[in-house]
């Protein structure tokens, strides 16, 4: 065991504060990572405030890590010392059942993955995520960042990246396909960038038109404020596909209103309160509503070799570590274009 200097909330709803919490040894299959940045995700506060449900506590977050390969275990054969690396929202799973084995950990039939932070893990420790100076993780479980990528700019990727990257390659957007991304936030900035990226055209739908410019920058073709009730008469029967990256409760009524015969609307985002959804909203079209989590290791992969290969890293604002309550807050007002990312030397 290893003790490790890390920032950690030691009870629901309270503020982080600088502690140090043991990390195992480094075993045959393990990689010890030096993390240098974490980003700052909207479920690590919903989970350190126990939104979701009852959290595990003290409690480390963060599964949006980039660092450095610093040691491996003797059985390992996929990285070496000094290899740029990142580590997501799992750290293990079954590996045995249907899912795992095609490459779906992310949906374990055995009672789903074990989580970066906020689990047990199968030796029956809590599981402590990327606010600290290092982690120790099972190689199957990590994934190489490409040189292309800055490790800054990467580090949402791990979750931001793969989150929204997932759904649009699964329900196959692309070159002739209209895509609507709801929300330009965290997960919002990058369904834009790799939709774009994808050959999708590409539309924003904001409650106002504030963020316009950066939609447009960021590879919107079109921007509409939800918050015009002429919108969605305007946008009626239009899209192929709706990427729904808030957390907050919608009208879903009328955002399915807006999917042409056959679309889909894909929720990403993870309201706290439970939604209804008016079944004779999707009657009309054949209609779809759907969710998606993140995606298995594999894909992960292909994703961080897709952003280097387009040149997409998440907009970040770097933060120190004494900052995090401060950014904590700053998210929940919406006040961040558009990732924050914890530089992790400053633990």
């Amino acid at each position: 065991m290893t003790t490790v200097a890390a920032y950690a909330a030691p009870a629901p709803k309270a503020p982080l504060e600088r502690t140090t919490i043991e990390r195992r040894a480094v075993g045959a299959f393990d990689v010890l990572i030096d993390i240098k940045f974490t980003g700052i995700c909207h479920s690590d506060i919903h989970q350190a405030q126990d939104g979701w449900r009852p959290g595990i506590f003290p409690m480390v977050p963060g599964h949006e890590i980039a660092g450095v390969v610093a040691e491996v275990g003797s059985g390992v054969t996929k990285f070496t010392v000094g290899d740029r690396v990142g580590v997501g929202c799992m750290v293990d799973s079954c590996r045995e059942c249907d899912n795992c084995r095609a490459g779906l950990e992310q949906y374990c039939l055995k009672g789903g993955p074990v989580w970066t932070y906020n689990d047990t893990g199968k030796d029956g420790e809590p599981t402590y995520g990327g606010y600290a100076r290092n982690v120790v993780v099972d190689e199957n479980y990590v994934v190489r960042i490409p040189e292309g990528l800055s490790l800054d700019v990467a580090a949402p990727l791990l979750c931001a990246g793969i989150t929204t990257y997932s759904p649009l390659k699964h329900w196959n957007a692309g070159p002739g396909t209209k895509v609507a991304v709801v929300g330009l936030g965290g997960l919002g900035h990058m369904g834009v960038k790799i939709a774009h990226a994808l050959g999708a055209e590409v539309t924003v739908l904001s409650q106002s038109l504030r963020k316009k410019d950066d939609g447009l920058m960021l590879g919107a073709d079109h921007y509409h404020a939800t918050g015009d009730p002429d919108t969605f008469e305007e946008l009626a029967g239009t899209f192929d596909i709706i990427l729904n990256t808030v957390s907050a409760p919608l009208d879903f009524a009328a955002y399915l209103s807006l999917l042409r015969t056959d679309g889909t609307m894909v929720n990403v985002g993870l309201p706290e309160e439970p939604v209804q959804i008016v079944l004779q909203s999707l009657l009309g079209n054949r209609r779809s509503i759907s969710t998606s989590g993140i995606g298995g290791i594999a894909e992960t992969q292909e994703m961080l070799d897709f952003c280097a290969e387009h040149g997409l890293g998440a907009e970040i604002e770097l933060i120190r570590a004494d900052q995090i309550n401060e950014a904590y807050e700053r998210v929940r007002a919406s006040d961040v274009r558009y990732r924050f990312v914890i530089d992790i030397a400053t633990i």
